[in-house]
């Protein structure tokens, strides 16, 4: 969606202004600096991020906390999708999280509104952090996942960077409204680069393709960390 379309998400794919950008780098720095203390946050792999333009993490989601967790990632700004409602009201914190970059997704639906949303931020160059898995997931496995990723992907032609949490369910798991003090390590997997099928039957199936090894590469990570 483009400014002036009408549709109540424009704002939500424009890019960031200076104030934005700054407001972002002070949450971070605030955010990261309490997981190292409290969770020993570490992560490997940093290499694999892009310093410039677009790419989507794809995160295991296990905890709440995930969110703040993989600001380790990068000091650069990325964009999150969130529950729309959060936005309700339009008020003090539908401010804060559009100034956050936020972008809000139906839950439990397949948003077109926001994946329209999310591949106009890709083709501005701002990296997007996509949970594969949709809502946080519980155990070990990473269960069966969304084609949205491999889909943003397969239009917009960015990497992805797979990322493993290990930790976040034991500091807090689903349910629990305090965090624990446990260890948490983050680790960064190479980039899946997109595919190169072409027409609409050879993209469907290579989405498919990419969201069964998007779930091989991030349980691997996910065991891994």
């Amino acid at each position: 969606t483009h400014p002036g379309s009408g549709d109540g998400r424009s704002e939500h794919a424009r890019e960031g202004t200076r104030g934005e950008l700054m407001f972002y780098a002070v949450v971070r720095a605030a955010l990261l600096g309490a997981c190292k203390l409290w969770f020993r946050v570490s992560a490997t792999g940093k290499e694999h991020v892009p310093s410039e333009g677009a790419f989507i993490l794809a995160p295991v989601h296990r905890s709440n906390l995930d969110f703040a967790l993989v600001l380790i990632c990068t000091k650069r700004r990325m964009r999150y999708l969130a529950k729309d409602s959060l936005w309700k009201g339009e008020g003090f914190w539908a401010k804060v999280f559009t100034a956050l970059g936020g972008i809000p997704v139906a839950r439990g639906t397949a948003d077109r509104e926001a994946l329209r949303t999310c591949i106009d931020v890709l083709n501005a160059g701002e990296p997007l952090v996509m949970f594969p898995e949709g809502t946080r997931q519980h155990g070990p496995v990473v269960e069966e996942l969304f084609d949205g990723t491999a889909f943003v992907q397969s239009r917009t032609g960015v990497p992805i960077i797979p990322v493993g949490i290990g930790g976040s369910e034991g500091a807090m798991p689903k349910g629990s409204k305090i965090p624990k003090p446990r260890k948490v390590t983050v680790v960064i997997g190479t980039p899946l680069e997109p595919s190169e099928a072409v027409g609409p039957k050879a993209k469907r199936a290579a989405d498919r393709e990419r969201t069964t090894e998007i779930r091989t590469v991030v349980q691997s990570l996910f065991d891994e960390a």
